[in-house]
């Protein structure tokens, strides 16, 4: 169960827009369970940011939609 994964922030694809973002909180809402995560910095220059999960999630999770707090 990976704790640390890298999300596309969508319709973001600047550096200092996604940058303001670190340290919010985000959730994952994958069937009956919630997952809460806090995005930890940038990875690239494309919009990614690497978050870092409290329980690692499970691998059909991956690729699911997670909201911004």
């Amino acid at each position: 169960m990976p704790e640390w994964c890298l999300i596309q922030i969508i319709g973001e694809n600047s550096v200092s827009k996604v940058g303001q973002l670190v340290g919010r909180k985000m959730v994952l809402k994958f069937g009956k369970n919630i997952f809460t995560c806090r995005i930890m910095g940038l990875h690239g220059k494309k919009g990614v940011v690497k978050v870092k999960f409290r329980k690692g999630i499970p691998g059909n999770a991956v690729g699911a939609k997670v909201e911004l707090l």
